[in-house]
């Protein structure tokens, strides 16, 4: 018997080693990583500490502020804040034209562009598509897409959120102009998942886990039903020159026929990933700066109703699109004040100091933001409350500032970069 308990005892106990040691590398390594987060949140405090920070929640940080709180920033500390996520990291936000132009023209280069051959050779196999010649025919299959998609609503009397039947409307004209796409791709059930497959990578709070792998694999598969469409079309049309007699080369021809050019060819997945940027930052960015012109308008009525009048009184089939000053300069100062891309971040490479003094070590994570800056008081006084006379002034104070030139180049940002 005492053998048969020891024979029992024996690999319980090894059992019970082996769990403590397990048990104490667990430990260790949980010590570990409070002391990593503890130095580097020191590391942090350390270096924004000549930045003050507006009041933030132990945990959440500054993630759960609107943009009203951002604006009231802007008002109470003077060129840039630090902006804390989950309470351990960091990034300063920036919306001093004097701190941005310091990050945007380092080393002869502004971070807003890519250097380097390959960004030379996708710049020069993509700029046809966007010429204005080649854009211009397009109008009328805009105005249909316009057209198809409000047509019913406006015999509607009740409220819509606009932003996602917008960026329907937009997805179906980028479908038709850039991939010659001539369904009725609005009322497409892949077309609405595309559309939450976006707003879902949007929302998600880190890249890992099943629903940002589910959103990514339904995003590619619609880029790749766009390109499989479009093969299918190249084939039945011919070669390049047949097809540029037949109509206007779009977006995915030029990327299909400079392979067949140059002799070199474009692996499917180097495609499909051009598709990718292409579709969404297309539609995403448009969408939204459109939304916000609806609601610049929508909050400023009697602004609203004099583009309507200007717009009436053209109506016509010629093109008119320079003849209507009012409204064009309504639509600008709308992306003044509402920037598609409200900001870019990026991490810097080495070391920068600031005109006051001021500065952050390599490492350190910038946001530059483009609607702080639009709602800087010290670059645009009430810059809400002059809507739409805002641009009138822009032209006189460029003659008198050069921030005033950056405050317009950024304006009309429609597109994140990549270094």
């Amino acid at each position: 018997m005492s053998v048969s308990m020891l024979s029992l005892t024996g690999p319980l106990g090894s059992v019970s080693g082996l769990l403590q040691v397990v048990s104490l590398l667990g430990l260790a390594l949980l010590l570990l990583k409070a002391a990593q987060l503890y130095l580097h949140s020191q590391w942090l405090l350390k270096v924004v500490q000549r930045f003050p920070p507006p009041p933030s929640h132990w945990l959440f940080g500054h993630i759960q502020e609107d943009l009203q709180c951002l604006r009231k920033w802007v008002e109470k500390f003077p060129c840039a804040c630090p902006h804390w996520l989950w309470g351990t990291e960091v990034e300063l936000v920036v919306y001093d034209p004097d701190y941005m132009k310091v990050i945007l023209g380092r080393s002869g280069y502004g971070l807003l562009l890519l250097n380097g051959q390959s960004w030379l050779k996708h710049w020069r196999r993509l700029t046809p598509a966007f010429h204005y010649d080649i854009l211009k025919p397009y109008m009328g299959l805009m105005a249909d897409s316009v057209h198809d998609k409000w047509e019913d609503f406006i015999r509607q009397n009740s409220y819509v959120e606009i932003f996602e039947h917008v960026s329907l409307m937009i997805l179906n004209t980028i479908m038709k102009c850039a991939f010659s796409y001539q369904g009725s791709h609005q009322a497409d059930r892949i077309s609405q998942s595309y559309i939450q497959a976006i707003q879902d990578l949007s929302n998600l709070l880190t890249p890992e886990g099943r629903w940002n792998h589910q959103a990514c694999q339904l995003a590619h598969q619609h880029s790749d039903g766009v390109i499989k469409l479009k093969k299918a079309q190249l084939q039945e049309e011919g070669e390049l020159e047949k097809v540029r007699s037949k109509r206007h080369l779009d977006f995915l021809d030029i990327l299909r026929f400079a392979k067949m050019e140059d002799g070199s060819s474009m692996p499917d997945k180097d495609l499909c990933a051009e598709v990718d940027t292409f579709m969404f930052e297309g539609h995403d960015t448009t969408a939204s700066g459109i939304s916000w012109i609806l609601y610049a308008l929508a909050t400023h009525p009697e602004h609203q109703q004099q583009c309507r009048e200007e717009v009436q009184s053209l109506l016509g089939d010629e093109d008119h699109l320079d003849q209507m000053p009012y409204t064009t300069m309504c639509i600008k100062e709308a992306l003044q004040l509402y920037p598609p891309v409200p900001g870019i971040g990026r991490e810097l490479s080495k070391p920068i100091s600031f005109p006051d003094g001021r500065s952050l070590p390599k490492g350190f994570l910038l946001m530059l933001s483009f609607y702080c800056l639009h709602h800087n008081p010290k670059v645009w006084p009430n810059p809400e409350s002059c809507f739409p006379a805002l641009l009138r002034r822009i032209k006189v104070r460029c003659l008198n500032m050069d921030e005033g030139v950056l405050g317009i180049y950024l304006m009309f940002m429609t597109c994140s970069v990549h270094l």
